[in-house]
């Protein structure tokens, strides 16, 4: 079945799942529904310890068994150590048949590859995946489908029920003996829980994974002791280094930086850029380098951004703590700064994932954007944008709040090279298209700029700026005209892989390709 953004969608697919095909960015807007609900177990009597001394151990008493839905959260990065911590005892008991629901998934975790291979680990729903299990998916290798989601769209598929978690693994810096959580703290600090607060609220059992048991009680709590069944203290629950691990850091890259100026001097000469404008920004080199210059601006206006909103990074921070930000609100930090400023700035407070993005919520903060600054793999003539698979058709990436932050922004702009190596990142159709065209509106290129012609207000708005704007297809053809059009991947018959639009419908699908030797 071709869905709105003219994907074919095989009807085998809408069989297995009972999903339905996307019919738009905005086709759900006003629909009711009832929330899911988790099966909770009273604890009444006082004397009863949540204390268990180990991960197996917790496994029993949780009443681990084959089938299962088990969730993790990803703000370690890829230094999270709980995810193979967990399904090592879970390999070692020869339980099989797990759902590994994930906010996301890195190369930390290549070593559940194998049990991905023997059967352990059939399905994996996440907001996406790299390294060995992209591989592993991308190649066929696990036995059902892979469903990558947004952050937004992770949220609204627990609480409408799409996804019922057993059980919940949280990782947590800091916990006392009766489950209260926190992100700081400890010797593994990682800033925020925000992913993991609806898997507290949602999983039937909830255990707390800790390195650092302190005094009752812990608070101001991330999650709070009402949702948490057990707690489990361990050695290491993750390495806080390498949270920053391929995440932001200033750029000297010469094209980069051109991009980033031409993105602060489109931002600036919008009707949006003004006294209490909202932004968000991605952590890729040419984002941050135009966080960086669009600072410099706003002190010579005397302009101050109201609301920084999303995954936070060192450059925001700094733009906080100098009276240019009002207030952050933080799902996930990118590096050890933005970890420094949640703990002791009032100004930079934790928000939920649900809060963030949730499309089926009453108003996620997503919907307040003026701004959003995003990065793609590729980009197409419709203004379609893939993230996370690369033109080669391998799983290697994450959707996370893109389509989320793309529907919700007034002007959502996307820097893309126009060449990512001898590969086009601005063709006449994406590999998989993980966010639809209707949200995007503007696409920034060391080669030019392309407005989307939906939005005849923005390039209007740019009559008179001197900046170098160019059709879509212009820049498409121009990308042709140096490395040439790139043959399509072949792929083969089965589908591994369903893109699931943040309102819970199908976007795309991903399809099995020949296996190939991965780079670490």
């Amino acid at each position: 079945m071709i869905n709105a953004v003219g994907r074919d969608i095989p009807e085998k697919v809408l069989k297995d799942t009972g999903m339905q095909v996307f019919q738009g960015a905005y086709a759900r807007h006003n629909q009711t529904y009832k929330k899911a609900a988790p099966t909770v177990r009273g604890v009444v009597d006082p004397k009863e310890s949540k204390m268990v001394s180990s991960i197996a151990e917790v496994l029993k008493k949780c009443g681990i068994k084959d089938g299962m839905t088990l969730s993790f959260h990803h703000h370690f990065r890829e230094g999270d150590y709980v995810v193979n911590m967990v399904m090592e005892e879970v390999h070692k008991m020869g339980i099989k048949d797990i759902t590994i629901c994930a906010s996301s998934l890195g190369k930390a975790h290549n070593p559940i590859v194998p049990m991905i291979e023997d059967g352990t680990v059939t399905g994996i729903q996440s907001s996406g995946v790299r390294g060995k299990i992209g591989e592993a998916i991308s190649t066929g290798k696990l036995k059902g489908y892979a469903i990558m989601r947004s952050h937004g769209g992770r949220v609204r598929a627990i609480e409408e029920g799409d996804v019922h978690i057993d059980i919940a693994f949280i990782g947590a810096p800091t916990c006392d003996e009766y489950g209260n959580m926190r992100a700081v703290g400890g010797k593994s600090d990682c800033g925020v829980l925000s992913y993991a607060v609806v898997d507290a609220m949602y999983a039937d059992k909830v255990v707390a994974v800790t390195d650092t048991l302190v005094p009752y009680p812990n608070l101001p709590a991330s999650i709070s002791q009402v949702y948490v069944d057990y707690v489990v203290k361990v050695d290491e629950i993750g390495n806080p280094a390498k949270i920053a691990t391929g995440a932001a850091k200033p750029t000297t890259d010469v094209r980069k930086i051109m991009m980033a100026n031409y993105c602060t001097q489109f931002v600036i000469n919008t009707p949006y850029f003004k006294n209490g404008f909202t932004y968000q920004t991605g952590v890729g080199g040419a984002s941050i380098a135009s966080t960086i210059s669009l600072g410099e601006i706003m002190r010579e206006r005397g302009i101050k951004m109201g609301l920084g909103l999303g995954g936070i990074a060192g450059p925001m921070c700094k733009l906080l703590e100098e009276g240019l930000i009002e207030k952050l609100v933080d799902t996930q930090d990118f590096d050890l700064t933005a970890i420094e400023s949640i703990k002791n700035n009032p100004n930079h407070f934790e928000i939920t994932g649900s809060e963030y993005a949730n499309p089926m919520n009453k108003g996620a903060y997503v919907n307040q954007l003026d701004f959003v600054i995003l990065a793609s793999l590729e980009v197409d003539v419709n203004f379609n944008c893939n993230v996370v698979v690369d033109s080669n058709g391998m799983v290697t990436g994450a959707q996370g709040g893109h389509p989320d932050t793309a529907a919700g922004a007034k002007c959502t702009i996307v820097i893309a090279p126009l060449l990512q190596g001898r590969t086009p990142a601005i063709c006449t159709n994406v590999t998989t298209v993980t966010t639809p065209g209707e949200t995007v509106d503007v696409v920034i290129t060391d080669y030019g700029i392309a407005i989307n012609p939906r939005r005849q207000d923005l390039i209007e708005a740019m009559k008179d700026v001197k900046l170098p704007f160019k059709t879509i297809e212009e820049l498409r053809d121009i990308a042709y005209s140096i490395v040439g059009e790139p043959d399509p991947v072949e792929f083969g018959d089965r589908v591994v892989g369903i893109i699931e639009s943040r309102d819970g419908t199908i976007i795309d699908v991903v399809r099995e390709i020949k296996p190939f030797e991965f780079e670490d």
